[in-house]
């Protein structure tokens, strides 16, 4: 396997990569294509293997390369994905899946095409807590979803929506199971020329609804996504890999926990580090052809309800009269 990008993200993947390959997990880490000096000289020490400073002098170099991990800025992952699919690579690309929806159509016919596997890494998949409860979902038809960060100068290549409420996104459509209707939303640049703080509504054609709050400049991190079903209430706690479910039981008697007639259970949730498992559900989709969990065109929808947010708070920015908050950058 191989890694492009060796920046905050890339070294996480070459870390867990380094623990599987340790570990015996039947997989080598080959390589790194990293253009930025200073990182590949960081990644060659740390893992004694070969960095390149651009993909083509990966692919032209003499190794056997079954897989790679895609983890370049958002603005690349086409142009890398794509090369890696066209020489018989299969991609596990960090999300979001491309920079629009035209380029995700180009990946996912060229995976199609090269009969590869693509994944996208929607990482909260493989948080421990959703797992946990998906099997068990019935029917969720109100969602509220916090995901706040502290600022950081990573990632401003993309707003608040691509960068940190994707993940969300993607978690409420695959627990939803429904078209969306309309989306509603608002979102203001705070300290960087795109938009920091978002917040929207999502209602589905089934009648659900989905609230959603993401910044990056917050004074605190939270990771939470609540969620309720007829008689049931549905906590995770993303940080924390902690779920809470809350049940209408009428034998629930005065005493047995915090409110009479509620039954309060913390259902098992098997350890894991999400980018571990992620990477060990990618491998196993390269060795047995089986489709990922995060399929391409997922992904893909996760984008297009992406940019459909960022097309309402464009137009809310429009009506409020805000322009001149966006610096012309934006």
């Amino acid at each position: 396997m191989a890694v492009a990008g060796a920046g905050v993200f890339g070294r996480n993947h070459l870390r867990v990569l380094r623990e599987l390959e340790s570990a015996g997990a039947g997989m080598t880490l080959a390589a790194v294509a990293e253009p930025d000096p200073g990182r590949a000289a960081e990644a060659e020490d740390q893992y004694s293997i070969p960095v390149f400073t651009s993909l083509d002098r990966l692919l032209a170099a003499e190794l056997r390369l079954d897989a790679a991990i895609v983890a370049v800025p958002t603005v690349h992952h086409r142009a890398v994905a794509a090369q890696l699919l066209e020489a018989g690579v299969d991609v596990l690309v960090e999300k979001p899946l491309a920079a629009n929806l035209g380029e995700a159509e180009e990946l996912i016919a060229l995976a199609d095409k090269h009969n590869r596997v693509l994944q996208v890494g929607h990482l909260e998949r493989f948080n421990p807590a959703v797992l946990a409860i998906e099997p068990k979902l019935r029917r969720p038809m109100f969602f509220e979803a916090h995901r706040l960060s502290v600022f950081t100068p990573r990632s401003l290549d993309v707003d608040v929506v691509l960068d940190l409420m994707i993940h969300d996104l993607d978690i409420v459509l695959t627990f939803a199971r429904s078209p969306v209707r309309e989306v509603r939303a608002v979102g203001l640049p705070v300290v960087s020329p795109k938009v920091d703080i978002a917040n929207v509504r999502v209602e589905f054609e089934s009648g659900c609804v989905a609230n959603f709050t993401a910044s990056r400049v917050s004074t605190e991190r939270v990771r939470k996504l609540r969620f309720f079903e007829p008689r049931r209430y549905v906590s995770i706690d993303y940080a924390r890999r902690d779920l809470l479910v809350i049940e209408i039981d009428p034998t629930a008697a005065a005493g047995a926990g915090p409110a009479p007639g509620l039954s309060f259970a913390k259902p098992e949730v098997k350890p894991g580090e999400p980018l571990r498992l992620e990477i060990e559900s990618f491998l196993d989709c390269v060795r047995t052809r089986c489709e990922p969990r995060v399929t391409a065109r997922q992904g893909r929808e996760a984008l297009a309800l992406a940019l459909t947010i960022q097309a309402q708070m464009a137009d809310h920015a429009r009506r409020a009269g805000l322009q001149g908050f966006f610096k012309p950058s934006a």
